[in-house]
């Protein structure tokens, strides 16, 4: 019996891995993944692991891998109807059941599938035949060696109109399903139908399996369109499919990321140079229904655009469309290749060491959309910051995912500030004449030391207290935010820390720390939770009262709203001074006013 795809996909996103493991292997959490002995094989030293975001097992001794499905069919000895049929009614998932239709257009479905076969291995034919050799030089001129030529299936359609008809008419292939599966079309007068790719070098496009679907063709010559795809069929839906899906799948089972690229050549030749994990959406923008499959094989898919105006607008339209899917966990990233470059002719040059290099300095979905906004904008009236920030808060507004729009205002929040703010002025932690230093800690908080330690030491004891007394972060959440620690690995636990207050917000002080110590910051806790600090914070101990770690916490952060307004203040008084506005001269005025609650200066 065959399933809808749509079914299986629900299926597989209603139940984790874990949740079908557990009940044979003894899991343990690690990070983001779950580790065990592996059920098919016999070893002492865990090497299985269940991956519930990535939604697959995989086991690195003997080679183990499937998703849930799967897994049931191996350890029960079920039939794959069987195993769907058990887990749907674990998901609560009613079976759709085939009606003689269905299954007349799923044995058409196959077959068609098995004509573009025919056509696949026609067209590699054609390409090493006499006729094929400037599709040949083409492709040699690329730079694709015989061998590559071979594992993508590449092949020629050659000038006459109607020969792969006639060659797969004569193997009993009907006109019907040539013209169903998109390789003959009828002419609009009337007549024989004729080939619809000739003189064309031919790129075939398979699906998820690896199976031909559908084909990209590219003119030999001069001629439009430069590219042109196979049409909608029952087998291909452009939109759906990425070209090098089934390869990349399994490459970035290693690799842990899929790269997307614009074109075919870019794919190929990145493949050549040791990159197997690239797709490319077919000649249109990424669509909504390509992000979810990428996200259904990685977290993070790198986005490759090139550096021109084009390839700012295809970054552009890829984050307008993404920014209603994300989801915890579930983003994009983004490299903008140098001006005149693509993939292609980047990693002919560079070779892989350096097109991988230039990866790691991709950007995330949020900093994209950011500079996208702000790259070529003046900011300096009220009117265009103004208008800066709405139309920043309307990308905002399109995630629907609640904890990750919070997060993005945040971000969009602090990079405001920064860009707003300009010119700080010096930070150091002296003044002149008597008056105190609302910069350090408030004396009451029992803390001694130089001005860099004290700094330190304040940090310490602020996350002492909302690790210990966790529940007072909810409150609170919005104040923490807009806190910077100077230490940047404290501060990277108070970002972590305020995640989960919005993820998990019943999560006890135990279970977060546990949880901190699965994120990899066990080293910097122990120079937190520990006796040195509470003996000179009493109120940060895990055993103090509720009222003491309040009060401090209230003080704490009334010091970090306090630093952060003596900050803008110097910056607001230097603007005023080098230029007298009265746009900065309100910008003053306001800042004093938060800070004193007066009108005077």
């Amino acid at each position: 019996m065959a399933f809808p795809p749509q079914f299986l996909d629900e299926l597989r996103a209603r139940i984790a891995v874990s949740e079908v493991i557990a009940p044979k292997v003894k899991l343990t959490r690690r990070g983001r993944e779950s580790t065990g002995l592996c059920p098919f094989h016999n070893e002492k030293t865990p090497s299985f692991t269940a991956n519930d975001d990535k939604g697959f097992y995989h086991c690195f001794g003997c080679g183990a891998h499937g998703d849930i499905i799967s897994f049931a069919m191996e350890t029960e000895g079920l039939s794959f109807p069987e195993a769907v049929e058990k887990l749907a009614g674990l998901a609560g998932l009613a079976v759709p059941r085939e009606t003689p239709q269905e299954r007349e257009m799923a044995k058409g479905r196959e077959t068609l599938q098995q004509v573009m076969e025919q056509s696949c291995g026609w067209y590699e034919n054609q390409l090493a035949q006499p006729g094929g050799a400037q599709a040949l030089d083409y492709l040699r001129g690329r730079g694709f060696s015989d061998a590559t030529i071979a594992q993508f299936r590449l092949g020629y359609a050659p000038d006459g109109r109607g020969r792969l008809g006639q060659a797969l008419e004569a193997r009993n292939v009907t006109r019907e399903q040539l013209i169903e599966g998109g390789l003959v079309k009828q002419p609009e007068g009337g007549g024989e139908p004729r080939d619809y790719f000739f003189n064309r070098v031919i790129f075939p496009i398979t699906d998820r399996r690896g199976k031909v679907i559908a084909f990209g063709g590219r003119i030999l010559g001069d001629g439009q369109p430069k590219y042109l795809n196979s049409p909608e069929t029952s087998l291909f839906h452009k939109g759906r499919v990425l070209y090098n899906w089934a390869q990349a799948r399994e490459a970035a089972r290693t690799t842990g990321t899929i790269i997307v690229v614009e074109g075919y050549t870019d794919v190929i030749a990145l493949a050549q140079a040791g990159v197997p994990h690239a797709v490319a959406p077919l000649g249109t923008a990424l669509t909504e229904e390509q992000m979810l499959a990428l996200w259904r094989m990685v977290d993070e898919p790198i986005l490759c655009f090139d550096g021109d105006n084009a390839g700012q607008r295809a970054a552009l339209r890829a984050a307008e469309r993404a920014l209603p899917l994300l989801q915890p966990g579930k983003s994009l990233r983004f490299v903008t290749l140098p001006a005149g470059e693509d993939p292609d002719s980047l990693v002919s040059a560079r070779g892989r060491t350096g097109f991988e290099d230039l990866l790691t300095k991709a950007r995330p979905l949020v900093d994209v959309v950011w500079a996208l906004e702000t790259g070529a904008g003046k900011f300096a009236t009220p009117e265009q910051r103004a208008a800066l920030e709405r139309r920043l808060n309307e990308h905002v507004a399109k995630i629907a995912d609640r904890g990750v729009q919070y997060h993005y205002q945040q971000r969009v929040r602090e990079h405001l500030r920064t860009l707003f703010r300009r010119d700080q002025g010096p930070r150091s932690g002296f003044r002149s004449g008597n008056a105190p230093d609302r910069r350090l800690p408030p004396a009451d908080l029992g803390l001694r030391g130089d001005l860099g330690a004290l700094r330190e030491r304040q940090e310490r004891v602020l996350l002492s207290i909302i690790i210990n007394h966790n529940e007072l972060v909810h409150g609170a959440v919005e104040e923490l935010s807009d806190i910077s620690l100077t230490n940047t690995e404290l501060d990277r636990i108070l970002r972590e820390i305020l995640n989960v207050a919005v993820d998990k917000p019943d999560l006890d002080s135990t279970a977060l720390q546990r949880h901190l110590h699965q994120c990899g910051y066990q080293k910097p806790l122990a120079a937190v939770l520990n006796a040195n600090i509470y003996r000179q914070a009493l109120f940060a101990a895990p055993d103090a009262t509720a009222e003491d770690a309040a009060r401090a916490l209230t003080d704490i952060i009334a010091w970090h709203r306090g630093h952060r307004l003596e900050v803008d203040r110097a910056a607001a008084k230097q603007e005023l001074a080098d230029e007298m506005t009265s746009e900065n001269s309100e910008r003053l005025l306001e800042i004093v006013r938060e800070q004193t609650g007066t009108g005077g200066l």
